[in-house]
C-alpha cells in the first residue's frame, strides 16, 4: 500500500512537461480539422457522424497504447431529431497505473440551423465548432500515449451535443453506473479562433467556465487549471469565467457536473457567432497556432492531474486567533502535499508552499481573516480549508 502511495505522490518532471509541450504540432492540428470539415455534415442523425467516427477511430488506432471504443447509443425522435436513430461517439483510453480517470473531450457532431436545412444532409463543416476540440484531443493523445501515467486518461469525441448534450449525458450515466473514479473533466468546445469579425482578438488566453456547487469541485478545478497553465505554458493564460457556461447556452461538461463530477469548459475568448451552426464554419478561419496553445494548456493540466496523489480529506483551519494560520488534514500515507493561499478578493491562487508528506502545516505571517487556504496533493486539485 505504501509503495502505491509513493508512486501516486510523484509529480511530472518539469523538463519532461516542457518537452511534451514542444511536441504539439499546429500542422497536425490543421490536418485533423481540415479532414473533419471534408465530411459534408457530422450531424448526430446523419450517416456523416458514423463515417467521421470511423475515420477518427482509425487515427487513434495508429497510436501505440491507445484503446479505442465506438460507443453506440439510441437517440429518440425529438428536438432537432426527425426520427429515432442510433448514433455513435468515440472513447480513446490510455491506461494508467490506477483506476482514477482524467477525461478530456470535445464534440464530433455538427449542425446547420438554417430554417430549411435537412439535418441529415445540410452542409455543416464544423471546423471550429467543434473540430477544434476534437483535433486538440487527438493531438493530446498522440503525445500523452508516449508516457506512463498514474491515472487513466480518456479522450472523448462526443456526439449529440447539438441536440441537447445527449452523448455526454449517456456517458455520464455510464460513468455512474460503472463506478468510474472520475477526477476531472476538461471539455474543449470552440477553441480554435483567436479573433472575430469585430476585429477583437486575444491569442494569449482561453476562457474556462466553471460552476460553483457543493456537489462537485468544478470551481476549484477551474482555479487549478488557471494555476497550472500560468506556471507551465509561457505566454498563455486562462481567463476564469465564474458561471456554468456562456449565457443561456450549454456544453458537454454540464452533463458531468449534473452527475456530481468536477468538470469545466474551455472556449476561446472572442467567439464569432456568424460562423457557428451553418456552412461558414470553415478550416481557413481557424488559428492553428492558437489552437496549439490551447492544446498545450490542456496537456499541462492533464499532465498534472494524471500524476497527482489522492486529494486530502477533512482539510481544516485552526480557529485559534493569531498572525499565522495552521492547517490540518487527513492524508494518504507518503503522499506529498502543497498548501495554497489567496486574498479573499482574488479569484486565483496567489502563493503556495510544498510541505511534504505531513498532515499539519503553519503558514507563518499570513492570517486567516484576509486569506483563503487550501491543501492539495502535489499537482492535484486543492481542497479548500474550512
Amino acid at each position: 500500500m505504501i509503495a502505491c502511495a509513493l508512486v501516486l505522490a510523484m509529480a511530472v518532471p518539469a523538463d519532461d512537461l516542457a518537452s511534451a509541450l514542444r511536441e504539439v504540432d499546429p500542422k497536425r492540428l490543421r490536418a485533423t480539422v481540415e479532414k473533419l470539415a471534408l465530411f459534408p455534415t457530422r450531424n448526430t442523425v446523419s450517416a456523416g457522424i458514423h463515417a467521421a467516427a470511423d475515420w477518427l477511430a482509425g487515427e487513434y488506432r495508429t497510436i501505440d497504447g491507445v484503446e479505442v471504443e465506438l460507443m453506440r447509443y439510441p437517440v429518440p425522435k425529438g428536438r432537432r431529431v426527425p426520427e429515432d436513430v442510433e448514433t455513435v461517439q468515440l472513447i480513446a483510453t490510455i491506461r494508467g497505473k490506477t483506476d482514477r480517470i482524467v477525461l478530456v473531450g470535445g464534440h464530433l457532431d455538427t449542425i446547420n440551423m438554417a430554417a430549411d436545412a435537412d439535418p441529415r444532409t445540410a452542409r455543416a463543416p464544423g471546423a471550429n465548432d467543434d473540430g477544434s476540440g476534437v483535433a486538440m484531443g487527438l493531438e493530446l493523445a498522440r503525445i500523452a500515449a508516449k508516457r506512463r501515467w498514474n491515472q487513466t486518461l480518456k479522450v472523448v469525441a462526443f456526439s449529440g451535443e447539438e441536440q441537447g448534450l445527449l452523448g455526454s449525458q449517456a456517458l455520464a450515466r455510464r460513468a455512474k453506473t460503472e463506478g468510474w473514479q472520475l477526477d476531472a473533466v476538461l471539455n474543449s468546445d470552440i477553441v480554435g479562433s483567436s479573433r472575430n469579425l469585430q476585429k477583437r482578438s486575444d491569442p494569449k488566453q482561453i476562457r474556462v467556465f466553471s460552476e460553483e456547487s457543493a456537489a462537485h469541485g468544478s470551481r476549484e478545478l477551474a482555479r487549478f487549471v488557471e494555476w497550472q497553465v500560468r506556471r507551465s505554458v509561457p505566454g498563455f493564460g486562462v481567463k476564469l469565467v465564474f458561471r456554468r457556461d456562456r449565457f443561456g447556452r450549454g456544453g458537454d461538461h454540464t452533463s458531468f457536473t449534473e452527475a456530481g463530477y468536477a468538470a469545466v469548459r474551455f472556449t476561446e475568448v472572442y467567439e464569432e457567432y456568424a460562423r457557428q451552426h451553418n456552412d461558414r464554419d470553415l478550416p481557413e478561419f481557424v488559428d492553428y497556432d492558437y489552437l496549439a496553445r490551447v492544446t498545450r494548456a490542456n496537456y499541462a493540466t492533464v499532465a498534472a492531474l494524471a500524476s497527482a496523489g489522492p486529494a486530502p480529506t477533512n482539510v481544516r483551519v485552526d480557529r485559534r486567533q493569531g498572525h499565522d494560520t495552521t492547517l490540518t488534514w487527513r492524508p494518504t500515507p507518503e503522499t506529498k502535499y502543497r498548501v495554497y493561499w489567496r486574498d479573499t478578493a482574488s479569484p486565483v491562487w496567489q502563493a503556495y508552499r510544498d510541505v511534504g508528506a505531513v498532515e499539519r502545516f503553519t503558514v507563518v505571517g499570513v492570517n486567516k481573516d484576509d486569506h483563503v487556504f487550501a491543501v492539495g496533493a502535489v499537482d492535484g486539485v486543492p481542497v479548500e480549508a474550512k
